[in-house]
């Protein structure tokens, strides 16, 4: 199947074509983005336009085969040249802004993710001279309309789409597809002798593992097929898992959820919620889990609350669920991380898999 490209990596090539042609007049029908693995994504131009004292350029979203739906959106840049060195990124029409606390971009900033803000600032730093700053603003003329299908509501992000990618690609999502496509990392442990495998949602959860120490080929991104991935290291000997991601999605497993899609079930905060009530939480402790927007802000509450233990509860939980899943045909172990890869809880389990797989603990 055809992958596509990002909001982000469009949202790159769009500020770097509108530099291009801003300082030499050139217009080039395509350009190229580098993400933060040092891979060369090429992105076709649609168009370039002017703008006070400055240049525009349009990239069409081009979600490949996945159901994207920001696929076909223009996404555009307006570069217009600073007096400093320094490169300020803005949000226009139909980018979101950021209202409440607990996502990866401050409150009152656009929705504009850090990995795409990295990948933009470096698109700009390649077409700009040494110690030429500007202000780029990225807009996206029909966002608004497109971000009320989206999570955004729900999330505290108003008025537009968020700028998004870890890697400026868009893998497509075809379910059985997907699926299909992700068993043969279990074929690759296996041909390596391996019976312990790292289960994570995705590719920031298998650098992580990397980071720590863990081989490559034990390591099996599972996306949300938490259940059908299981059952498919049952099928092909493998004896051990270590569960291993962001709490947030590793927290369903705990509530015996085993298709982690947020359009499939989400009870991140009702599970928190009822560990915390269990563990005697104030009631407005509870309810102030309830409300929050995002899992990092529940997190804020716990550290707050001084109830970080059950993070650790949730943890031993989501193994025991896990087990029971595959009836017991398996021994499992889960870790919950942080987003920025910090380990907030590990099962006693979890720490004996990781450890014949080299975690370094």
């Amino acid at each position: 199947m055809r992958t596509g490209i990002t909001t982000g990596a469009s949202a790159a090539a769009a500020a770097k074509a509108a530099a291009i042609s801003l300082l030499t007049n050139r217009t080039p029908s395509e350009t190229a983005v580098i993400n933060p693995d040092g891979k060369t994504i090429k992105v076709s131009i649609r168009r370039y336009f002017d703008v006070l004292n400055g240049k525009g350029a349009v990239v069409l979203k081009d979600g490949g085969d996945d159901p994207d739906i920001t696929h076909g959106l223009e996404i555009m840049a307006e570069v217009v040249l600073s007096t400093d060195s320094n490169i300020i990124i803005l949000g226009g029409q139909g980018v979101g802004t950021v209202t409440k606390p607990g996502l990866q971009v401050p409150v009152g900033q656009p929705a504009i993710n850090p990995v795409p803000q990295w990948m933009i600032e470096t698109a700009l730093k390649e077409a700009l001279p040494d110690g030429q700053g500007c202000l780029v603003t990225i807009s996206v003329p029909d966002g608004e309309k497109v971000a009320r299908r989206t999570l955004n509501p729900r999330l505290g992000i108003t008025g537009g789409i968020s700028i998004l990618g870890t890697t400026g690609i868009v893998l497509p999502m075809s379910e059985e597809a997907y699926k299909d496509s992700l068993v043969p990392l279990i074929d690759v442990a296996v041909a390596a002798g391996l019976k312990s495998v790292v289960l994570t949602p995705g590719r920031l959860g298998a650098k992580w593992a990397a980071a720590h120490g863990m081989p490559e080929k034990a390591v099996v991104e599972m996306s949300n097929f938490v259940g059908f991935m299981l059952e498919k290291c049952v099928d092909r000997g493998i004896e051990q898992v270590l569960l291993w991601g962001h709490h947030g999605k590793l927290i369903k497993i705990a509530a015996g959820i085993f298709h982690t899609h947020s359009k499939v079930a989400d009870a991140r905060q009702e599970t928190y919620a009822a560990l915390a009530a269990a563990h005697g939480a104030a009631k407005e402790t509870v309810l102030a889990i309830m409300e929050s927007l995002t899992t990092e802000a529940i997190l804020e509450i716990l550290i707050k609350n001084n109830l970080t233990e059950i993070i650790s509860i949730a943890a031993e939980r989501a193994s025991s669920r896990a087990e029971q899943y595959v009836r017991g045909s398996l021994k499992i172990g889960t870790a919950f991380l942080a987003m920025n890869g910090k380990i907030l809880a590990a099962d006693q389990r979890a720490r004996l898999i990781g450890g014949k797989l080299g975690w370094r603990i």
